[in-house]
This record gives structure tokens, C-alpha cells and sequence, in this order.
């Protein structure tokens, strides 16, 4: 099957303290993707950019008011995409499936379009492309361990509120044959991965991002928060600081 790139509809452009937003629609083929792209205002040039998505039942505007807003502050410009039967796609879609093969379809397209979404934030003229990164938060997290696995274009990973499988995983053998996190995490290769995990949090337990970041090789981080599944302000300003910083913003790619 021919591959398509995105083309971008912007539907509405905002100026903010620091930069820009445009709600966008990423189309490729009959497919329509909601977008919000940040850029911002400093420094001069072509910057970094990453690639945010979201968790179970979230949205692009939840990544985008908060890691967004935060890499915004420190130079680096953001894409958060709603992704299949979540945020502006319920209503074309009729809600998120119960079937867990839709689902576990769903996610794979989801993989697809943010690889596309990757090709699309090489390609503006503002972005440095040798300096894209990755942010994916719960079920966002997961996706982007499995981008990034494949997707070598992005240069760091960084993981909130995500880990391995859960320990009672149903068929667990049969689901690792066709999704496994660590083995996606080995797959980096080299590039630093940071996982940001909360110590109370029974939806993502410590154990399960424990064995996550057993898997990975170097270079790679794990830092605790004191608190539940959605990171604190000081957790989310850490993760947005540490892409900045392995994405080299004002200095050399």
C-alpha cells in the first residue's frame, strides 16, 4: 500500500506568552487526525520538536496544557494528536470499543499515525530533524515506547505513568508475541530513555515500570514522584527539562 504523508488543515492559530498554537488536522488518505502544534517564539532558527500522546480517555489538550506548555517555556515545540476513539474522534467514532481486537487495532493504527506525525514534524521548515523526541503519558507512553522502537528519527524517549505489562495479564505469552515493552525498550539502542513514575500509583504499578526500565539499556533514567497515576507540576517541569537537555536546545544537535 502506498505510504501518504500528512497534510496539515490549520483550523485556528492562537498566540501564547511564549509562542504559538495552531489546532490543526493532519489528514492522510480518509483518515483525520486532530492536532495542536506549538512553536515557539525563541530561540531563533530551526528547533527541536516532540511528539506528545495522551492516555485512556484522555485528550491532545490535557498533553498540550502541560508538557506542552512546558517544553514551550524552554524552546522546544510540541505535536499532541488525539488519538483513535479518544478527544475530537469519539464522535465520529462512537466512543472507545469494548471488543480488545478493535482495540488492539486501534493502537497499531495509532503507531502508524504517529510515525507519520514524526515525518510530518521533519519536514516544517522551523524544525530541527535531527533533534525530535517523544513523550507519551499511560497508555500514550506505551504507544510511544513502540514508535520509538522503530521510528530512529526520535533522538530521546521519555515515559510518565508507564511500565511492562501488568502482572495478570490475560494470555500474557500470546500478548507479548505481538506487543512487548521491554523488547521495545531494548530496541532504543543507545538513545536515552527517561521514565517518570509514580510511587503510589495502582494503575501503572512501581513493579511494572520497574521491569521496564530493567530492560532498557544505557543510557536511561527513572525517576519517582510522590504521588498517583497523573504526574505533579515538578515531575511534568523534570521530564520537559530532560528533553530539552538531550535535545540539545541552544547548543549543537
Amino acid at each position: 500500500m502506498a505510504r501518504h504523508p500528512f497534510t496539515a488543515d490549520i483550523r485556528r492559530t492562537t498566540r501564547l506568552p511564549r509562542g504559538t498554537e495552531q489546532r490543526l488536522d493532519l489528514v492522510y488518505g480518509r483518515e483525520t487526525v486532530p492536532a495542536l502544534w506549538l512553536t515557539p517564539s525563541a530561540p531563533p532558527g530551526p528547533r527541536p520538536a516532540v511528539l506528545l500522546l495522551h492516555g485512556f480517555s484522555s485528550s491532545k489538550e490535557r498533553m498540550a496544557q502541560a508538557i506542552g506548555r512546558a517544553l514551550l517555556a524552554r524552546g522546544v515545540g510540541s505535536l499532541a494528536l488525539d488519538l483513535p476513539f479518544h478527544g475530537e474522534r469519539v464522535s465520529a467514532s462512537g466512543g472507545i470499543p469494548k471488543n480488545p481486537l478493535v482495540l488492539v487495532g486501534a493502537w497499531r493504527g495509532a503507531v502508524s499515525e504517529a510515525r507519520e506525525a514524526v515525518t510530518w514534524l521533519a519536514g516544517q521548515e522551523d524544525v530541527d530533524a535531527s533533534r525530535l523526541g517523544i513523550l507519551g503519558y499511560s497508555l500514550g507512553g506505551f504507544l510511544a515506547l513502540m514508535t520509538a522502537a522503530d521510528e530512529p528519527r526520535l533522538r530521546a524517549v521519555a515515559l510518565a505513568a508507564a511500565g511492562d505489562l501488568p502482572d495478570q495479564t490475560p494470555y500474557a505469552a500470546m500478548v507479548r508475541g505481538l506487543v512487548d515493552p521491554p523488547r521495545a525498550a531494548r530496541k532504543l539502542d543507545g538513545r536515552p530513555l527517561l521514565l517518570v513514575n509514580g510511587r503510589r500509583d495502582t494503575t501503572t504499578r512501581p513493579a511494572q515500570a520497574e521491569r521496564l526500565f530493567a530492560a532498557a539499556n544505557e543510557p536511561k533514567e527513572l525517576v519517582w514522584y510522590e504521588g498517583g497515576h497523573w504526574p505533579p507540576p515538578a515531575a511534568i517541569d523534570g521530564a520537559a527539562e530532560w528533553l530539552a537537555g538531550k535535545l540539545a536546545v541552544g547548543g549543537a544537535g
